[in-house]
């Protein structure tokens, strides 16, 4: 079976076809920048794009995915290896303190930031509502979402 996931097509073996996306991503492909939080699809610690749409990976048997395509943290990184935006709004907001919430709050801000260049503070509430973190840092992430819009060049 085969899935695309960040830009290319990758092999997965068929015995992992049950497996949900986020194992499959984790234990197959090596891919271990999405999280396994909760694995109720609670928390948001494994969020990835599906066809530009945040989704849960620990929800998503694989062979569900058909031709959709996956993004996960692993795959924002500019053609030269320079961090996306919004990971360098992270970086430059000193956002993570744990951490490990980090990969699906900057997978869901991606998505955001793609349909709503402009977001109010309502607009972030509301499109990371689903993503808990425990450490307390949603005024850094806020602040960390409007400074990725700006250096997009579509924030206010």
């Amino acid at each position: 079976m085969q899935i695309q996931v960040n830009h290319s097509v990758r092999e997965v073996p068929p015995d992992w076809r049950d497996e949900s996306l986020l194992v499959v991503l984790r234990e197959a492909l090596g891919l271990t920048g999405t999280r396994f939080g909760c694995g109720a699809g609670q928390c948001g610690a494994c969020t990835v794009l599906i066809d530009g749409q945040p989704r849960r990976a620990c929800l998503m048997p694989v062979a569900a995915l058909g031709a959709a395509r996956v993004e996960t943290i692993e795959g924002l990184a500019a053609p030269d290896g320079g961090l996306h935006p919004v990971q360098q709004a992270w970086l430059d907001q000193a956002t993570p303190q744990c951490g490990y919430c980090q990969s699906g709050q900057i997978m869901a801000t991606v998505a955001l930031l793609r349909t709503h260049p402009s977001p109010t503070a309502a607009d972030i509430d509301a499109a990371l509502s689903g993503n808990l973190c425990r450490c307390g840092t949603q005024q850094r992430i806020r602040a960390s979402v409007l400074r990725a819009a700006q250096a997009t060049g579509s924030g206010q």
